[in-house]
């Protein structure tokens, strides 16, 4: 895990919602891999979030399990980053509260996600509400300088500084260190297999670690348009060049564009070049997947491992928001 340092610290959070997918990589993992090695990076499965979505504790245990084989094989070091589950750090659920007490509902009235997902059929529960209170205590509790984010999340940070401002002007003090977003270079929005953003909630995902015949449907079930063969095609109009241009080499997505937009290529042997690719791409994270599977007290080493040094901040911080509002600090010592 990583050591103290003068560096900044890097805040993110996965949500263990489904399996993750070529648009969690190349939108996020990708970049979380690469930060790793340019500050002290702080990385956590989100399953108290994944609460508000998932209710079956033996699929919920599955997903977490998974999001931690995934990110290790897909090349997070324990060694240079802190990796752990949020329920094992304990003190945010008591910072969401110190924090919602200063909260106004209007500003998680403002909140984008709520509205969309309530405009989208989720029932509008209180943890669905609350969710950027949770957030922010998430990133406030480590410390944090940075939290890479996309364009769409951009406002949790922004809500996050807020309710830090509101709880310094009540209690007149400062606890907390202010983040900001960091807005992650190269990362892409990649299309699913129906043309849509792939996300879970759309079933139109392709699955980092699926492999053989679900591999295959995904891919080939990518939906294109009616063109013949033979009649020249838009490349930028098309979801599989456009993930093909970031699984495969340069060279070999250029040639796909030229072959594309000349006619006489198909999107079926496009996509048969995809799954080739998606194959070759991701076999050495298959390869450490299956190693890690077999020894799981590893992966439960470095979550608690990571865990014990989180919460050593956490404690802290929470220790002096605390003391901030008249709480005496918590005596009590978990082992």
């Amino acid at each position: 895990m990583s050591q103290t340092s003068d560096r900044r610290r890097i805040l993110s959070g996965v949500q263990p919602s489904g399996k993750l997918h070529l648009g969690n990589y190349y939108g996020a993992i990708a970049n979380h891999v690469a930060l790793q090695d340019q500050g002290d990076a702080y990385y956590f499965i989100a399953d108290y979030h994944a609460l508000t979505t998932v209710q079956d504790r033996e699929r919920l245990a599955e997903l977490v399990r998974d999001v931690a084989l995934d990110y290790l094989a897909l090349g997070l070091d324990p060694a240079k980053a802190t990796f752990f589950r949020q329920s094992d750090v304990p003190e945010v659920t008591e910072l969401t509260w110190l924090l919602a007490t200063v909260t106004g509902t209007g500003l998680l009235q403002r909140g984008h996600s709520y509205k969309d997902k309530v405009a989208n059929g989720i029932t509008p529960r209180a943890g669905l509400f609350l969710y950027p209170v949770l957030m922010a205590s998430d990133i406030l509790a480590y410390l944090s300088d940075v939290v890479p984010v996309g364009k769409d999340q951009v406002q949790h940070i922004e809500m996050t500084q807020d309710m830090a401002q509101s709880f310094h002007e009540a209690y007149g003090c400062e606890v907390f260190r202010r983040p900001e977003a960091l807005m992650a270079e190269g990362a892409a929005v990649v299309p699913g297999t129906d043309g849509r953003k792939m996300s879970k909630s759309y079933s139109n995902t392709i699955q980092i670690f699926a492999e053989g015949k679900p591999l295959k449907t995904s891919v080939m079930g990518i939906v294109t348009d009616s063109l013949g063969v033979d009649e020249p095609k838009d490349p930028e109009a098309c979801a599989v060049y456009q993930i093909y241009k970031l699984v495969a080499s340069p060279e070999a997505a250029a040639e796909m564009a030229t072959r594309l937009a000349a006619g006489g290529y198909g999107y079926g042997e496009a996509k048969k070049a995809l799954l080739a690719a998606v194959n070759e791409a991701f076999a050495p994270a298959r390869e450490r997947r299956r190693a890690l599977i077999s020894d799981p007290d590893y992966v439960e080493d470095v979550l608690r491992a990571g865990a014990t040094a989180a919460r050593s901040v956490a404690r802290e911080v929470v220790g002096r928001a605390r003391e901030a509002v008249g709480l005496a600090r918590a005596s009590v010592t978990d082992t």
